[in-house]
């Protein structure tokens, strides 16, 4: 049968996990070494924080759950901030942290954190693991971070579980899709038919989310948008699920440009939100228009309110709506080019000729890179104007924390995805603040050999913050940044560094994106005037 560390490993291994993130300690070595003994590779991130985010950018890409260890005491509680991010960010990980024994934890203090308090409230579900009951818990453990919508799971070991024999084995399967099968319509409060509210509606907008993403739903959304005529409107986590090149796509909600895109949503006479959770809204629903909610689970949320609602694989509801359109289109390509005019007006507002500015780093990136390119962004002032400004072609190409929002993903989630996808190449858009949070994490990479570019927005300020500070008519207090010299810490690290004050010395350092042989860190020192405009 082997020990109860083998057992979980052939599940991990089962689930598609190729590789698991780890900061080690003496409870978990002997769950590592099954790891290793499997071939599941077990990946040493700079602290547990950073580990955590390794995982759940690793889950982002590719849509399988995410997995990292930890030791007791400190090492679990470093990994909270990042399991919350999973859960909010609606993607599946499993966490697992080394204890003491259970017949010592209620009696020893040294390193003793009660494990099922700490992470319940930020998970969905927080279990232990025992030789008796390891096949089942892996099991259900795998199959709740799936399950919609999706989030963490953590579970406890000891190491003299890992080590004792299993005795509770069954098959390894992989985890079920989490999607939720075939289409359901649920008329609220006696709501309308479906399909006819859609063909009543002559300003229709689709409202795509994360969800949709997971259900595979890109080919049904474009059969959909290019049937009813209906532009398609994204949420920053489901970036690329609907090409951002395509004549209908509308935008980027809350995201910069943020009132052009609600007033476009309050001008429309239905929003069919596909896949959308409000998980990501920054502000309140604010919208009297009605709404025909399609998602893998039902409205419960109530941000919105829906008379009708159609449960199930959003893929498969989508097209069961175009399948049942008749009419002819209801909005021309022109009608959303001009919008998409204003958008663009907006986008570059509080530019400043001759500096270079957040907008202008975004589209020389963007130009330079491959269009396989895959990005990951951080959390800051910056992430507003890449989300809505750097142009997504595919689903799963655009991976950032928007759900909990946490600052100091982009770095190891760049790494992370990296190694997922390895000739693809990945680049991480990070303010200063963020990047200070992983710096080290770069010597990873460098060790790795890993071919990413990093380009670090340097404005030497918590951005964000201190524009609502200045708004109140505070002087800035514990925002201000002191300088870094990016260029010689990449290089102390084993990467290549250049600094770069203007778009044509950037155009310079971005020329050879698609040829890079070790990691490469971009220190764009902008001028951040235009932040001001988007606040």
């Amino acid at each position: 049968m082997g020990n109860t560390a083998t057992v979980i490993a052939e599940h991990i291994r089962a689930a598609g996990a190729g590789r698991v993130f780890a900061y080690p300690g003496d409870p978990i070595i002997e769950l590592m070494e099954a790891m290793r003994a499997l071939d599941v590779e077990v990946v040493l991130g700079g602290r547990e924080g950073t580990a955590v985010f390794m995982a759940e950018a690793h889950a982002m890409v590719t849509g399988r759950p995410g997995v990292c260890l930890s030791t007791l005491g400190p090492g679990s509680t470093s990994l909270v901030n990042g399991v919350a991010a999973a859960t909010w960010d609606r993607v599946p990980l499993l966490a697992v942290s080394g204890q003491v024994d259970a017949g010592r934890e209620d009696m020893t203090t040294h390193q003793v954190v009660d494990h099922k308090l700490l992470f319940s409230p930020v998970t969905k579900w927080a279990g232990r693991i025992h030789p008796r009951s390891v096949d089942g818990v892996l099991r259900k453990a795998l199959r709740l971070a799936v399950a919609e919508r999706p989030g963490a799971v953590h579970l406890t070991g000891s190491a003299e579980t890992f080590a004792a024999d299993a005795l509770d084995v069954g098959v390894k399967s992989p985890p079920l899709d989490g999607a939720a099968g075939g289409v359901r319509v649920h008329r609220v409060l006696g709501g309308p038919d479906p399909a006819q509210l859609l063909r009543s509606a002559r300003r229709p907008v689709l409202l795509a989310g994360a969800g949709a993403t997971r259900c595979g739903a890109s080919g049904a959304l474009l059969r959909l948008a290019e049937a009813v005529g209906a532009p398609v409107v994204v949420a920053p986590m489901a970036k690329g699920v609907f090409p951002e090149d395509h004549p209908y796509f509308a935008g980027v909600v809350d995201m910069a440009c943020n009132q052009v895109l609600w007033d476009f949503l309050a001008d429309s006479d239905l929003v069919v939100t596909a896949g959308f959770d409000p998980v990501e809204l920054i502000k309140p629903w604010s919208l009297d228009t009605p709404v025909l909610h399609v998602d893998t689970t039902p409205n419960t949320d109530q941000v919105y309110p829906s008379d009708c609602e159609v449960v199930g694989d959003v893929s498969l509801s989508l097209d069961w709506l175009a399948e049942g359109w008749r009419g002819q289109p209801r909005r021309s390509e022109h009608d959303v080019a001009a919008h998409r005019d204003r958008l663009r007006t907006a986008y570059y507002a509080g530019r400043v000729p001759g500096r270079l500015n957040p907008t202008d780093v975004i589209d020389v990136v963007r130009a330079a890179a491959p269009d396989d390119t895959v990005v990951t962004c951080d959390v800051g002032s910056h992430k507003l104007l890449v989300g809505q400004g750097w142009r997504a072609r595919r689903p799963r190409s655009v991976l950032m924390s928007n759900g909990l929002s946490s600052m100091g993903f982009g770095l190891p989630g760049a790494i992370a995805a990296q190694l997922a996808l390895g000739e693809t190449p990945v680049v991480a858009l990070i303010g200063d603040g963020g990047f200070a949070m992983a710096a080290t994490e770069l010597r990873l990479a460098a060790a790795r050999q890993l071919r990413l570019a990093v380009v670090v927005f340097v404005d030497g300020s918590l951005n964000r913050i201190e524009l609502k500070q200045r708004a109140l008519g505070y002087p800035a207090t514990a925002t201000r940044l002191a300088d870094i010299d990016l260029v010689a810490l990449a290089g102390s690290m084993g990467c290549d560094g250049v600094r770069v004050t203007s778009m044509a010395e950037l155009e310079k350092a971005t020329a050879g994106l698609g040829g890079l042989t070790r990691p490469l860190l971009i220190e764009a020192r902008i001028e951040p005037a235009q932040y001001e405009a988007q606040f």
